[in-house]
């Protein structure tokens, strides 16, 4: 049955349960104020403020109030200032403490406090490395304009210059890379840059850097500069690749040439090797020819003093047959009274002829020749007896 349905009971309740008092009053929710009283009332009693009631019996709290809430308000700015001075620092980290804005000392790793505002701290990873990275158009000494994309890489080493000595010190880091990186750029060929010479490049502009941060006492160290593949302009992206292209060629040929003369060279070295030992073997071979001439020039000249007719007529001999034996035609001359006689010894056809009938051994045929040799030789001693007659 509803409380306000005719017939209920809705004289002696409500919809919250509570039942009408004899003198027209309800029995509702606790009041709010009243709540905040008695809370108040033993907040009071646990800081010593007690009950203490005006003079006139209202019941509003008096001074003990008061005092009792300045008590709490105290506290709870005590406890967070003291969660805002106690500060841990990590094992890869340090914290440079300010007082009264200057330097007071650089705390390591460990539980530490600090009493702000008084003092001031700084806090940052020490250890850590951090990147930066930079692209721009640069101008080479040739006058080409080339993008140099690159990467930094630096840590913090001494964290009292990088709190106090500049104000934004990595916007420092960025304006000095940058600079070290145009003046690298601009001292060197464009060819360079796109090639080979990146990595000279990056150690070039790692010293320089470090030289600016140095001289700017930003406690920054940098470790390691990378240059990456630079590049041209796409306005004109497809020349850059023709030269490339031109450029691979020409190393191409180069190759080529190379290993073309690695293999002429050495032959060639050693045709003229093979040239100067038959110049010495021709060499030794007529110095030790002349040798031996000259020995049997001498003991000839020995025997010739012994017997000089025969020894004469032995060489007159031995050069005729020398001589006979080199030619195919033999001609004589003699004079008898007066008159010219010319006898023609045709060797050849002689020789000819003697093969035709039987091809004699080599001994044979140079005794045939020997013989011959002898018998113009006797004609001709005949020939120059008549004529001394």
């Amino acid at each position: 049955m509803a409380w306000n349905e005719p017939g209920g009971n809705s004289n002696n309740q409500d919809p919250w349960g509570g039942k009408r008092r004899n003198n027209g009053d309800r029995k509702g929710p606790p009041d709010l104020d009243e709540a905040f009283r008695k809370l108040q009332e033993s907040l009071n009693g646990l800081f010593g403020g007690g009950k203490k009631r005006g003079d006139d019996g209202s019941g509003r709290p008096g001074k003990g109030g008061g005092i009792g809430l300045l008590g709490i308000g105290l506290v709870v700015l005590a406890a967070i200032w003291l969660y805002s001075a106690v500060y841990v620092v990590d094992e890869q980290e340090q914290a440079v403490v300010l007082r009264f804005g200057k330097y007071y000392e650089t705390v390591g790793p460990g539980l530490n406090i600090y009493f702000p505002p008084i003092d001031q701290k700084y806090m940052e990873n020490v250890t850590r490395e951090r990147a930066y990275t930079k692209q721009g158009q640069m101008l080479t000494e040739d006058e080409n304009i080339v993008e140099v994309p690159l990467t930094v890489q630096y840590k913090i080493t001494n964290l009292q210059d990088f709190v106090l000595n500049v104000d934004q010190p990595e916007v420092s880091l960025q304006h000095a890379t940058e600079s070290a990186l145009r003046h690298v750029v601009g001292s060197t060929a464009m060819d360079q840059v796109l090639t080979e010479g990146r990595e000279l490049m990056a150690s070039e502009i790692k010293e320089r850097l470090q030289r600016f941060l140095d001289t700017y006492r930003t406690g920054i160290t940098v470790t390691q500069v990378n240059v990456q593949s630079a590049a041209a302009p796409r306005e004109v992206q497809e020349a850059f690749d023709d030269v490339i292209r031109a450029r691979e060629d020409e190393q191409r040929s180069r190759n080529q040439a190379e290993t073309y003369a690695n293999g002429v060279v050495p032959e060639a070295r050693g045709q003229a090797q093979r040239i100067i030992e038959d110049a010495n073997g021709y060499r030794d071979e007529v110095v030790s020819r002349a040798k031996g001439e000259a020995d049997r020039f001498t003991k000839l000249v020995a025997e010739y003093r012994k017997a000089p007719e025969v020894t004469r007529e032995r060489l007159y001999l031995d050069t005729m047959q020398e001589v006979f034996s080199n030619t195919s035609k033999v001609l004589v001359t003699g004079n008898k009274n007066g008159q010219s006689n010319l006898l023609y010894l045709p060797l050849d056809k002689m020789v000819e002829s003697g093969r035709n009938t039987s091809t004699p051994p080599a001994s044979t045929a140079s005794s045939s020749n020997e013989a011959n040799a002898r018998a113009a030789v006797e004609q001709q001693q005949q020939a120059r007896t008549r004529e001394s007659r």
